[in-house]
């Protein structure tokens, strides 16, 4: 027998072995390929006053990202540009890449299609733009020709703020499902060999540390998985600076970045091997797997960006503008300094506790009163943080006249009146949660896991949704004279499940955040002018998607104020003080224990949204005396604080001398703080501050407030912004925690 027949026995008897199965996986798919319409090579400028991101859309219709960075005259003589990259291994530098194609990074887009497929690769479309109210907004659409999914990426340029927010919006058109496996709001990619990334970490207490690493090759991701209370451990936030691995506030290229979510966020930084720098950001798919049905689509939350040329300093000040200016509800307007009862009462208090509070709050110049927890329950009181929430009738043992007794009367004294609420969440120990056990966050058949003896209640549900509005909604009716909310949120999800999803329980994450954002919505309607703060066991809610229906957020529990210096250092570089609550409170501090003179703790908060958290009849006349000096002289600048620039001098973490400044927008007034966080040595005199933001040819009178004697030899004279800003400006603080505020007003 001749070799040729030997061989073709050998390959009929393999062919014979393999399973049936296996030979239909083997058969070549011969249906016709869709052809991807070539297009016009074209560019696509988004521009802000003196920002720009340049798009190229090729004639095979692929759309590359070429640019982000300062704003180029001619974003047309991109038209040619050549990166010199190879896509041997299909790194390009796609403006939204998938997973499909000869794409192998980080996917902004992976789907799974009705028939198995994983394959995603989108082409141009078409792009337009439209402008009005100092934004332009640019949607450029892109198709897969095979699958026939759609997505419009949408760049939102801030002009005078030079702020682009941009967003995704991904619709199904065919007649099966898909699933979204990774569906993010945006995608940077920029050429960069080094960068310094800048991003913040914390815990209770602890919020918004400050984090440098130098990105290397391979991924760095910051993320969260908690569900609620997501910023607690990681804010969905960055600066980056590029080009360096040192941090610099006034000089070299910074990108900074803010994910406008509450809820689950993950943000990737990619290193390749080609000089390259990928961000891919948006929410945190783990566990949320999104159907996407036939003709429906969704939308990502806005990203936001900036770009500076000069520093960190300019891309936090960027930020901070548009945010008052577009972002924050009720746009950075000034709000009521206050007395908050949480560390001066805790739930131990009567009507009689109150009214005194109340005067004392009016006597040192303060403008509002809030009564915080344990105000409610009448099954079960709320006398500890073991039971009573969800049940929210007046505890009248406590307050027999009633809440609207307890608000006219703070009425009377000339001052507002606020109230806390926790809306989200119930006790175990509570008639909300034996009626309506179904509306408890929990997986079948197993325990709730409980956090702060609480559980979760589950917005998902259209039912619970009502409920949390009707809470909000049922507390502003008990006064007409109620100003403020504090609304409060002290445990994440754990446990995940949900009774009202059924079988879609990937949905829940995302429709949790999505029925948070439908309450706010409703409240807003009804309530447009009350004071809503956002607290979340302190700082684990701070973000831009919040702040669109919050007035300001509760920066920490951490009341102490040298851990406050490192808190606010790092929450003030992505969000403005105008947000940040910041309360003077009792020593030993209720948190840290520490002890620090009350002219410290006082600076600090002035800082901020200044407050006061404590019990006044326990401070000596001294300090009350001081209180109400503080309080009146932090009235007659704290619009700087507010609507102002930010201008850090130094660092809490690399600088004993922690300073900063707010200059106003005109640059005729301006404030200056300072903090001496270590015992320095008494013979290196007098420590230099070079000034920022002044008018070089103005003259400013300069007077430290609240002292009898200043630590500055200049205090109450005139000097030139020149002078200011090149070294003239050297007060002298050794001793530990003194601490300094100079008002500057130009004559």
């Amino acid at each position: 027998m001749s070799r040729k027949i030997i061989l073709m026995l050998f390959l009929l008897l393999s062919a014979a072995s393999v399973p049936v199965a296996a030979r239909k996986v083997k058969q070549v798919d011969r249906r016709a390929e869709k052809p991807v319409p070539e297009v016009e090579k074209k560019v696509i400028a988004v521009q802000t006053a003196h920002t720009g991101l340049v798009l190229i859309v090729h004639k095979n219709g692929v759309v590359t990202m070429a640019h982000y960075g300062k704003k180029v005259l001619s974003p047309d003589e991109f038209m040619e540009f050549n990166s010199h990259q190879g896509s041997a291994y299909g790194n390009r530098e796609m403006a939204f890449p998938t997973q499909g194609g000869s794409f192998l990074g980080t996917p902004a887009l992976s789907a799974v299609y009705a028939d198995g497929s994983r394959n995603t690769e989108l082409y141009y479309v078409s792009h337009d733009s439209s402008a009005g109210n100092g934004v332009v907004t640019t949607t450029v659409r892109l198709k897969d020709y095979v699958t026939s999914l759609e997505v419009a990426l949408v760049y939102e340029a801030y002009q005078d703020e030079d702020v682009i927010v941009a967003h995704s919006e991904i619709t199904n058109p065919s007649k099966t499902p898909v699933m979204l496996y990774d569906y993010a709001s945006s995608s940077m990619v920029m050429p960069v060999r080094k960068a310094l990334l800048t991003h913040f970490w914390g815990s209770w207490a602890s919020e918004m540390n400050v984090d440098r690493t130098v990105l290397t090759h391979g991924i760095k991701t910051l993320e969260s998985f908690r569900g609620t209370m997501a910023t607690q451990n990681t804010n969905p936030s960055f600066l980056l600076s590029l080009g360096t691995d040192r941090f610099d506030e006034n000089a070299g290229e910074v990108i900074a970045g803010a994910l406008q979510w509450s809820g689950n966020f993950r943000i990737s930084f990619n290193m390749d091997n080609s000089g390259r720098l990928g961000i891919v950001s948006g929410i945190n798919s783990r566990s949320s797997e999104y159907k996407l049905l036939p003709g429906a689509s969704f939308q990502t939350p806005g990203m936001v960006w900036t770009y500076s040329a000069e520093g960190a300093g300019k891309a936090s000040r960027n930020l901070h503008d548009w945010a008052r200016n577009w972002c924050i509800y009720g746009g950075g307007k000034i709000n009521p300094t206050l007395l908050n009862s949480w560390e001066g009462a805790y739930f131990t208090f009567t009507t009689e506790t109150l009214l005194r509070m109340i005067d004392d709050a009016a006597g040192m110049g303060l403008e509002m009163f809030v009564l915080d927890d344990g105000w409610f329950g009448s099954d079960f009181p709320r006398d500890n943080d073991k039971q009573g929430l969800g049940d929210w009738e007046l505890n009248s043992a406590k307050i027999p006249e009633g809440i609207d007794f307890v608000a006219r009367y703070a009425h009377s004294k000339g001052i507002k009146f606020g109230i806390w609420i926790e809306p989200e969440m119930v006790n175990p120990r509570s008639n909300l949660a034996a009626a309506h056990p179904g509306w408890v966050v929990r997986s079948p058949e197993r325990s709730v896991p409980t956090q702060r003896n609480q559980w979760l209640l589950d917005l998902t549900n259209p039912d619970v949704q009502d409920f949390v509005f009707g809470v909000f909604d049922r507390t502003m009716q008990l006064s007409s004279n109620i100003d403020y909310i504090k609304w409060d949120c002290n445990r994440y999800v754990a446990g995940m499940g949900s009774e009202y999803l059924g079988e879609e329980q990937n949905r829940f994450y995302l429709e949790y955040v999505q029925g948070l954002y439908s309450v706010m919505r409703r409240v807003r309607e009804k309530y447009p002018d009350t004071i809503v703060q956002c607290c979340s066991s302190g700082g684990s809610r701070v973000d831009y998607g919040a702040l669109r229906y919050f007035n300001e957020v509760w920066t920490s529990d951490d009341t102490d104020a040298l851990a406050r210096a490192f808190i606010q250092y790092g929450t003030n570089m992505i969000y403005p003080a105008c947000v940040t609550g910041s309360h003077v409170s009792a020593v030993p501090n209720h948190q840290t224990a520490n002890v620090t003179p009350i002219k410290m703790r006082f600076d600090m908060a002035c800082s901020g949204r200044l407050g006061m958290e404590l019990q006044p009849k326990n401070l000596t006349p001294q300090e009350r005396e001081f209180a109400s000096a503080a309080i009146a002289s932090y009235e007659k600048y704290r619009d700087i604080v507010f609507g102002g620039d930010l201008y850090r001098l130094s660092s809490p973490y690399d600088d004993p001398l922690y300073s900063f400044m707010y200059v106003s927008k005109d640059k005729s007034r301006a404030v200056v703080f300072s903090f001496n966080l270590k015992y320095t040595n008494r013979d290196i005199g007098g420590v230099v501050m070079r000034l920022r933001g002044l008018d070089s040819g103005k003259k400013y009178t300069v007077t430290e407030l609240n002292v009898d004697k200043s630590c500055w030899w200049g205090s109450g004279k005139a000097f030139s912004g020149d002078f200011l800003m090149e070294g003239g400006f050297n007060p002298r603080m050794f001793k530990l925690y003194e601490s300094s505020v100079f008002y500057l007003e130009a004559k």
